[in-house]
């Protein structure tokens, strides 16, 4: 039963990579050593057809993705696209302009991971809030939500947030493949992130608008 198991998550990473591995772009060189994050609480609002989906983003520990996250949502980027992928007991997809898994904002940043080990940023609950990506360095606007503890992709996909409560949760796993996400807002010290970082967003809206003009204004 035990082999079995392991065979299905085995499956289930290796597929989660191929899915996205024609995802390309430009590579962003974004030092995340400069960016402001002291006691900024920043709450995302993810609004689907299944509900509301409530995740309290770590800006502390993923700096780069949330500002790219935050960024995206503001401009619409994530507007009527559809969790393209769902894979009962382990995680809904979405944030593909194209619907297939292989399109993204036209650029790639790279991965964040705790400096020193941190149960906090690990998965090992449910309701983690992570990039998807195609290898090392391949972030750009893929994100998944867990089911369950997935603690194989440790380290390889970056955490940037979790579900605020269980009924997030609930809504997290009701989730199906073609389901729509309406819109994105992000919420609390959104406008001191932005202001203290402006160079930051500058950079990723120059890199934005070169495959979505529509969008930077």
């Amino acid at each position: 039963m035990l082999r079995i198991v392991l065979t299905i998550l085995l499956v289930a990473f290796i597929i989660f990579n191929l899915k996205n591995k024609n995802r390309g772009g430009k590579q962003l060189q974004l030092n995340q050593e400069v960016i402001f994050v002291n006691d900024i609480k920043l709450q995302a609002h993810i609004k689907t057809s299944k509900g509301d989906i409530n995740i309290d983003l770590f800006p502390e520990v993923a700096p780069v993705t949330v500002a790219n996250f935050v960024n995206l949502s503001r401009r619409g980027y994530y507007n009527n696209l559809k969790f393209h992928r769902v894979i009962a007991d382990f995680m809904i997809q979405g944030g593909c302009p194209l619907g297939t898994g292989t399109g993204g904002p036209g650029y790639n940043f790279q991965d964040e991971f705790p400096a020193a080990p941190d149960a906090k940023y690990q998965f090992n609950r449910p309701g983690l809030l992570a990039m998807a990506n195609a290898g090392p360095g391949t972030n750009g606007s893929q994100f998944f939500v867990t089911h369950v503890p997935t603690d194989w992709l440790n380290n390889k996909h970056t955490i940037f947030g979790e579900v605020v409560s269980e009924e997030d949760q609930n809504v997290v796993n009701s989730v199906a493949q073609g389901d729509t996400i309406e819109a994105i807002t992000v919420t609390g010290d959104v406008e001191k992130f932005v202001e203290a970082n402006e160079s930051l967003f500058i950079q990723l809206d120059d890199a934005l608008k070169n495959d979505f003009p529509n969008l930077v204004k």
